[in-house]
């Protein structure tokens, strides 16, 4: 059951002319949101700034939608956390310059000492694989996962911190759709072990216009942003911009340059972002000894494989995707046992093809024949 306290903010959230910004100045004004529904127009006026008009709206405003959102929130098990409330909310969303008056959550998940993880929603399939092994390996090490819950790497960030640990979805629509539809796996994956958060009440459908709004919350809540595949001007960008005003620090994994879908995080690079290409990279940033945490074995680190052949390439294609002229070059081989060596480790699954003969490592082999 919402506590009537926050069932007041959401009554006045709900009012028409109340937007956030209105909200928290209401919230710094007032000592609870009930002296707020009690003032007079001229003293929500004087206190709050609120516009006599809007004042108005507030004293008449019809509770019918009130109670149908409440409805949905007994529902859906879905709390209300508002920023007066200082041990509940984010401590880092509260610095940001404009953090949410109110947040709607389900699940629990502490929302501290995290990273959020970003990218493509028509990620290669070789990023996918890299994304949930990444972020596997970072909850495993106690770091919480913040991603979108949108198709491609969102969805694969969730997945692999589920693995691994925790992760916290942040929604551009009411707390009670699920979009894309085709997640609705992974969201009860996430209500069992993370949170489901957001800033919209019930029944706002995930609109475009909502999104940069969302991508401010996830870089908010997080230490620093990793960027896995991003195209000229995509969402992931602006989630990265959200990061460098507020103070955040920028990751990005490096892609191939004849890629579209590499344009926007190869440039994020050229302007100062870190590159990483694993795990042990943003460990060491974040403070987190790579040997720290759960046991579990990182799938981004290799161990001694079948052959000195397959070691060198394994090595080598840990720093990152590489051109098949490189491999050669860097390794020593010849191009004959270079391409034998990949085609037999693209077989076993432990490195990916990309396309214009790139090829990446996916995970470590065996030491055992």
């Amino acid at each position: 059951m919402i506590p009537d306290e926050e069932r007041g903010w959401l009554r006045l959230s709900l009012s028409p002319g109340i937007g956030r910004a209105r909200l928290l100045r209401l919230m710094e004004a007032f000592s609870g949101s009930r002296e707020v529904l009690e003032a007079d127009p001229r003293q929500l006026l004087d206190k709050g700034g609120i516009p006599l008009p809007v004042a108005a709206e507030i004293i008449a405003a019809d509770d019918d939608r009130l109670h149908k959102t409440l409805a949905v929130l007994a529902e859906t098990g879905t709390r209300i956390i508002t920023y007066r409330d200082r041990q509940a909310y984010p401590p880092l969303l509260r610095e940001i310059f404009d953090p949410p008056a109110l947040l709607f959550a389900r699940g629990e998940c502490a929302a501290d000492n995290c990273l959020a993880v970003v990218g493509s929603r028509r990620a290669s399939s070789a990023m996918i694989r890299f994304t949930r092994d990444l972020c596997a390996d970072l909850a495993a090490h106690g770091i919480t996962i913040v991603s979108g819950a949108a198709r491609g790497i969102d969805g694969a960030a969730h997945e692999g911190a589920l693995d691994g640990g925790l992760t916290i979805a942040v929604l551009g629509c009411g707390i009670d759709q699920i979009y894309p539809p085709e997640h609705c796996k992974l969201f009860s994956r996430i209500l069992e072990k993370g949170m489901l958060l957001g800033e919209y009440p019930p029944g706002v459908a995930p609109l475009a216009a909502n999104f940069p709004g969302r991508n401010r919350i996830i870089s908010g809540l997080s230490r620093g942003v990793v960027v896995v595949e991003a195209a000229k001007n995509s969402g992931s960008l602006i989630t990265a911009d959200f990061a460098l005003q507020q103070g955040r620090e920028v990751f990005a994994v490096p892609g191939p340059v004849y890629s579209s879908h590499s344009e926007g995080v190869n440039q994020l690079l050229k302007d100062g972002a870190t590159l990483i290409s694993g795990s042990r990279d943003l460990l060491e940033v974040l403070g987190a000894p790579p040997q720290a945490g759960s046991a579990r074995k990182s799938a981004l680190t290799a161990t001694p494989p079948r052959s000195e052949k397959e070691t060198a390439l394994c090595r080598l294609l840990a720093e990152g995707p590489c051109h098949l002229d490189e491999i050669v070059q860097r390794s020593g081989l010849t191009p004959g046992d270079v391409s034998a060596t990949l085609l037999h480790l693209e077989l076993e699954g432990v490195v990916s093809r990309l396309p214009g003969m790139h090829f990446i490592v996916n995970r470590k082999l065996s030491s055992t024949p």
